[in-house]
């Protein structure tokens, strides 16, 4: 007998301020670890999508299709968008020295 699955979403679990820099940390982290930005334009969309699409967008000042598209799989989006998304979460971009994040 198959077990039975159900579709994972993080968005449905990121529902506290707490929640979503927790995610974005280990998604930063992720990136810089994998070499991988996408990592982050992902995150940030997962983000999005459990803040409301169109309160994020409204929040970061950007047209709902401008935030989408950014943030979609084939989206390369500016620095200037994805620091407006991280201010529109309260939160903000700071250099961290490689040899002291663990």
């Amino acid at each position: 007998m198959p077990i039975e699955t159900v579709p994972f979403d993080a968005a449905d679990f990121l529902d506290t301020p707490e929640a979503v820099e927790e995610f974005l940390v280990a998604s930063f982290e992720s990136a810089a670890e994998l070499g991988d930005p996408r990592i982050i334009t992902n995150a940030l969309g997962v983000v999005a999508r459990a803040k409301g699409m169109t309160q994020m967008a409204r929040d970061a000042d950007l047209s709902r299709t401008a935030l989408y598209r950014a943030l979609s799989e084939e989206g390369r989006p500016e620095l200037s968008t994805i620091f407006k998304v991280m201010q529109a979460l309260g939160l903000r971009l700071a250099p961290v020295r490689v040899d002291s994040a663990a």
